[in-house]
């Protein structure tokens, strides 16, 4: 599991960049609890994400993957994330959604995606 922390760190990392780069937008207080508030709901779905992929792709684990980990974290982190934010009453506008599906998508999926290009250049240089 040691070999996963690195990964997960880069998702909540930019879990909470999102909601604070959102509370930054929205003139909302940058406190620490503030930005946790926001963050809670998609940490929480990222949660779900990983586990889930642990699960079902165990025997092929990577938390770097793109597909299946990046789009399955990505995934539950926008859709668990809305529903808690609707149990919790925070708000869910269409465009919100919206700007949470691109730049959650982004982050989650994109570093993934960057890694890969980054591993795979180097693994040619190296040859």
């Amino acid at each position: 599991m040691k070999k996963y922390v690195p990964a997960a760190v880069v998702d909540v990392l930019l879990v909470l960049a999102f909601a604070t780069a959102g509370r930054r937008s929205h003139e909302e207080g940058l406190d620490v609890v503030g930005i946790l508030t926001t963050a809670w709901p998609f940490l929480t779905g990222a949660a779900v994400g990983w586990l889930g992929t642990f699960l079902l792709y165990r025997d092929k684990f990577d938390a770097r993957l793109v597909v299946p980990t990046g789009v399955l974290v990505w995934a539950s982190a926008l859709v668990v994330g809305m529903v808690l934010r609707v149990v919790s009453g925070q708000g869910t506008a269409f465009s919100f959604i919206l700007v949470a599906a691109s730049v959650l998508a982004l982050f989650l999926v994109g570093w993934r995606a960057l890694y890969r290009l980054v591993s795979r250049q180097s693994a040619r240089s190296s040859r």
